[in-house]
């Protein structure tokens, strides 16, 4: 696991080791690859500079879930191996927030992300926990700090 003291960054990102994951609540083919420049799936109207990924399929499963919640789907979302095309970086929308480090293993890039191929069995967080997240979210919203730094 890499020294949670020591950010990821552009320049110093080669220690990381996948497999990489990234969720999605989008219907994706074997070598797609994922470019930032479009519409999140987490804030209605913004356009996304980077695509996030993670090295747990834990995180990946917040992002499926959260994506397909968040855009009204009623499936939980896909998970898929991806092979990032390009440096990346720590996630600062969760980096040393609430913990210090990575704890959630989260990166983000302005390259490509090659889908390798979909992880057909995952566990889903449960509807409790998927609608407190949820409810968090709505309440940040709410007092205007569901921020996204982009």
């Amino acid at each position: 696991m890499p020294d949670a003291d020591i950010p990821v960054t552009y320049a110093r990102y080669a220690q990381i080791e996948g497999p990489f994951y990234h969720g999605t609540k989008a219907a994706l083919a074997e070598g797609t690859e994922l470019v930032p420049g479009f519409t999140s799936n987490f804030q209605d109207g913004r356009v996304s500079n980077n695509i996030y990924f993670t090295t747990l399929v834990e995180t990946a499963a917040w992002g499926a879930q959260l994506a397909s919640a968040l855009g009204g789907e009623t499936t939980r979302g896909h998970i898929y191996l991806v092979e990032p095309l390009g440096p990346f970086e720590d996630d600062p929308n969760v980096t040393n927030k609430r913990f210090p480090g990575n704890p959630t293993r989260s990166y983000r890039t302005r390259h490509p992300l090659r889908v390798v191929r979909e992880l057909d069995e995952w566990q889903e967080h449960s509807p409790e926990a998927l609608k407190t997240m949820l409810d968090g979210l709505a309440r940040l919203r709410a007092q205007g700090l569901d921020v996204i730094e982009d």
